[in-house]
């Protein structure tokens, strides 16, 4: 992209360059030609500048900006026309028809680009997919990005072809993976993580929503916002906002339910195999996980980590993020 762009700039140089050297023999008068073609490059290069200055600026901000500008124009010429300016000096008249066109079109210009979120779901702006036949749209936020087993629904393909990330959450996490605090950069880091794996599925489109939205909101507030504007699902492991999106009506899944649901099926008594991958709390017990991330603790088994055993399931104990299971080795090791 960045080569793309320095080709056609270096090749709007090189046509003011050009333009110069016509203008300069078509209108001798203007003065020497390496003084026409100087001012021909200083404009395109004043052109790239305002180019430059304009990073960022989205097609949103776009339709925004000229809705604004309409809307300025309109109302200065209502104002123009009424009787307000029919007697009077006429030069008087004149600037006071320029101070209000340039007064009226500066501020609805203004209002609109700080609006714009709010205007684009009243005014929906143009986008290049049909809107017939556009992929669903999943908003994702940090919580659903540090769990991780996001991850996995989308290597499954259960979720939507397109994945978009709020630049608040994005700016959060990076911001949180170089903190001082151990735990919160671990957090940072493995939100950034998932967020380049998901980058990485061929089937799946990630996008970065851009929103200039009012720092005085809440987190909650921009996220269910930037739902219901991009007529998409929120995808979250947060409580708490699933509460508050099924309270205002915004469509969502629950990644925790979700999870829960996908959940192999243990009862007490059951037999499962699972590889020990640390000690627990109390010497005599190791820890391992099944396959949908539930913690499994096993009774005296302290002494076979890193092997595969078989567990008698003992007690399941409901947790926030699962569920964790306890239970009694049976037998002895099982080979890797």
């Amino acid at each position: 992209m960045k080569q793309t762009l320095l080709a056609v700039r270096m090749l709007l140089l090189a046509f003011c360059a050009l333009g110069g050297i016509g203008i300069s023999y078509a209108y001798p008068m203007l003065g020497a030609p390496w003084v026409v073609i100087s001012v021909a490059l200083l404009l395109g290069g004043l052109l790239i500048l305002v180019d430059m200055l304009l990073k960022g600026f989205s097609l949103r901000g776009l339709s925004a900006l000229t809705f604004g500008l309409a809307v300025g124009i309109l109302a200065s010429h209502l104002i123009s026309i009424s009787p307000l300016f029919e007697g009077g000096d006429s030069q008087m008249i004149f600037v006071s028809r320029v101070g209000v066109f340039i007064f009226m079109t500066y501020l609805s210009a203004v209002i609109a680009l700080r609006g714009k979120d709010e205007f684009n779901l009243v005014i929906p702006y143009v986008r290049f997919t049909p809107e017939r036949v556009e992929a669903p749209i999943v908003v994702v936020d940090d919580s659903c990005l540090v769990d991780g087993r996001v991850s996995k629904l989308c290597a499954a393909r259960m979720l939507g072809d397109v994945i978009s990330v709020p630049r608040f959450v994005l700016d959060e996490l990076s911001l949180a993976s170089v903190s001082d605090a151990e735990e919160e950069a671990n957090r940072g880091r493995r939100g950034l993580k998932t967020l380049s794996e998901l980058r990485g599925y061929e089937h799946l489109e990630v996008r970065v929503f851009e929103s200039d939205l009012s720092p005085t909101q809440s987190r909650e507030d921009k996220l269910l916002f930037v739902t219901s504007s991009l007529k998409g699902r929120l995808l979250s492991a947060n409580s708490a906002l699933i509460d508050r999106a099924e309270q205002e009506g915004v469509p969502y899944v629950d990644m925790l339910g979700l999870s829960k649901a996908l959940s192999a099926e243990v009862s007490v008594g059951d037999s499962l195999t699972v590889k020990l991958a640390r000690i627990g709390k109390e010497d005599s017990q190791g820890v391992g996980y099944i396959e949908d991330g539930s913690m499994v603790v096993v009774n005296r088994a302290a002494d076979l980590v890193g092997s595969s055993v078989m567990v008698e399931v003992e007690s399941i104990i409901p947790t926030s993020g699962g569920r964790m299971i306890f239970g009694n080795l049976l037998g002895e090791a099982l080979p890797n």
